[in-house]
C-alpha cells in the first residue's frame, strides 16, 4: 500500500472510530444510569440526536438499550469496513461486509472498554479531580464493569487490582472474540 493510501486508511479509522465512539457513548449512557446533567453528556445527546431521533423512530429501545444506537455503530463499522477495501481496490461482499461490520463491533466495544478503564484507573490515583465531569462520567462507564471483579479481587493494601484482572479479560476477549470474527468477516468477503 503506498504511502498516500495508509494515509487515507488512517484517517477513514479516525473518522469512524470517533463517530463510533459518539454513538456507542450514547447507546451505554442510559445502560448505566449516566448523569444527563453531565455537559459531557449533554454534548454526547445533542451531537448525536439528528442521526438516532429518525432511526429511532423505527426501531425502539429495548428497555435501556438503545437499539437506533446499536445500528447505527453496525452500520458504521460496515461502511469503514467497505472504504478499506475500496482503497485496496477490493469489493467485499456482502455477507463477508456484514460480518466485518459486527467484528468491527466486537472489537470497538472491547477496545473502548480498555481505555475508559485503564483511564479509570488512572484517575483514581487523582482524587482531587473526582468532581470533574469527566472523571464522572468514566467512573459511571466503569462501575457497572468493575463491580463482579470488585467481590472477586478485593482491594489489597488499599490498592483495587480489580481493573488489572478486567483488561486482562479485555484482551483475551479481543484474541478470542473479535479476532476468529474479523477472520471470517475477511475471508467471507473476499469468496
Amino acid at each position: 500500500m503506498s504511502y498516500l493510501l495508509t494515509a487515507a486508511a488512517l484517517l477513514i479509522e479516525l473518522a469512524f472510530g470517533l463517530a463510533t465512539a459518539l454513538f456507542l457513548l450514547r447507546l451505554l449512557l442510559p445502560l448505566v444510569g449516566a448523569n444527563f446533567r453531565n455537559p459531557i453528556c449533554q454534548a454526547i445527546y445533542r451531537f448525536s440526536h439528528p442521526v438516532v431521533a429518525p432511526i429511532g423512530k423505527l426501531l425502539k429501545p429495548l428497555g435501556r438499550f438503545d437499539l437506533a444506537s446499536a445500528l447505527i455503530i453496525w452500520l458504521l463499522q460496515c461502511l469503514k469496513f467497505l472504504l478499506l477495501y475500496a482503497l485496496a481496490g477490493l469489493l467485499p461482499r456482502l455477507p463477508g461486509l456484514l460480518v466485518l461490520g459486527l467484528a468491527g463491533m466486537v472489537e470497538f466495544v472491547l477496545v473502548f472498554a480498555f481505555w475508559v478503564v485503564l483511564i479509570g484507573a488512572v484517575f483514581s490515583f487523582f482524587p482531587q479531580n473526582a468532581y470533574h465531569p469527566l472523571a464522572q462520567l468514566i467512573h459511571q462507564l466503569t462501575a457497572p464493569l468493575l463491580r463482579p471483579f470488585r467481590r472477586i479481587l478485593p482491594p489489597v493494601a488499599g490498592f483495587d487490582l480489580s481493573p488489572m484482572l478486567l483488561l486482562l479479560l479485555l484482551v483475551l476477549a479481543r484474541i478470542l472474540l473479535a479476532a476468529p470474527l474479523h477472520d471470517l468477516g475477511g475471508h467471507l468477503a473476499r469468496g
